[in-house]
């Protein structure tokens, strides 16, 4: 029982590190130099570098504004607070100072904005869709949201997504109109990006199987696929045959192998299959 929790507790933090490394790598790389303001804690952070010409860097601000937030955050909420979000926030805000020590960047990598554009969005809606899939973040605006969810009844995702709004559309302000367009284009990639990454992450495929013959297909589920299923009694409207429904959920690589043993060994079964990313239950995401 120790060695599991162990391995699951290294496999967390081995992904909470690998999503924000890819945050940091989009966000360094790709939005500092072009200064795309998508909202959150960077976006904050490049509008006040440029505020004040440079003398401050974005990865400075990044860092103090993470540190008083989750200072906040963790005397406010206690324990609740988390630590996945404490070390995933400061990972992030240590690891830009880092690279702004040891690769020091005087402009943007290509001459190609939209190109670096997509890469300021896709690497860290990955890493976000990464950490919020196992519960945790890189902190900044993640905190300001875990306070408003206790202390008012304001829906959280509509607020976030108006203060982003509100910060992007600063980017006119204090840089430029292609700034400013190319920033507003990403966050709107962003806001759907995350979603959809995190969907493909949990995807499922679950199965409606209707045969004569369940028996052999559910010992494959149970034995060879070390899954479970739901057997219902049915009766077919056309020929007025006794059959059975087999409900079952599991991994695109079982299905696969599911599929192609139903074909071999049950040429007659009927199967639907269709995709799902919300399944709560033992084996998958618990509530």
């Amino acid at each position: 029982m120790h060695n599991n929790s162990s391995k699951n507790w290294i496999k967390e933090y081995a992904l909470i590190t690998a999503g924000v490394l890819l945050v940091v790598i989009g966000v360094y790389f790709f939005k500092f130099p072009n200064n795309f303001s998508i909202g959150g804690v960077t976006g904050i952070a490049m509008l006040l570098s440029k505020i004040t010409d440079g003398s401050i860097s974005s990865g400075t601000i990044v860092l103090v504004l993470n540190t008083i937030l989750l200072i906040i955050g963790y005397i406010v909420l206690g324990k609740s607070f988390g630590n996945r979000t404490i070390y995933g926030s400061l990972l992030m805000s240590l690891s830009i100072q880092v690279l702004e020590i040891i690769i020091p960047l005087d402009g943007p990598l290509t001459k190609e904005p939209t190109l670096e554009l997509a890469f300021a969005v896709i690497l860290p809606s990955i890493g976000a869709a990464i950490l919020f899939n196992i519960g945790a973040s890189t902190g900044g605006t993640d905190v300001i949201a875990m306070l408003l969810k206790k202390y008012t009844s304001i829906d959280i995702g509509r607020s976030l997504l108006i203060s982003d709004f509100l910060l992007t559309a600063a980017t006119f302000l204090v840089f430029d109109i292609q700034t400013g367009l190319f920033s507003i284009l990403g966050l709107f990639l962003k806001s759907t990006l995350v979603d959809s990454v995190v969907e493909n992450l949990n995807l499922n495929k679950y199965f409606t199987i209707v045969s004569e013959n369940h028996k052999p297909i559910c010992d494959f589920i149970t034995k060879n696929l070390n899954r479970s299923a739901t057997v219902l009694d049915a009766k077919g409207a056309y020929l007025n045959h006794d059959k059975k429904v087999i409900i079952t959920v599991m991994n695109r690589a079982q299905a696969v192998t599911l599929r192609k043993f139903i074909k071999e060994n049950d040429p007659d079964a009927f199967i639907f299959i269709s995709n799902t990313s919300e399944i709560i239950g033992r084996g998958f995401r618990q509530v």
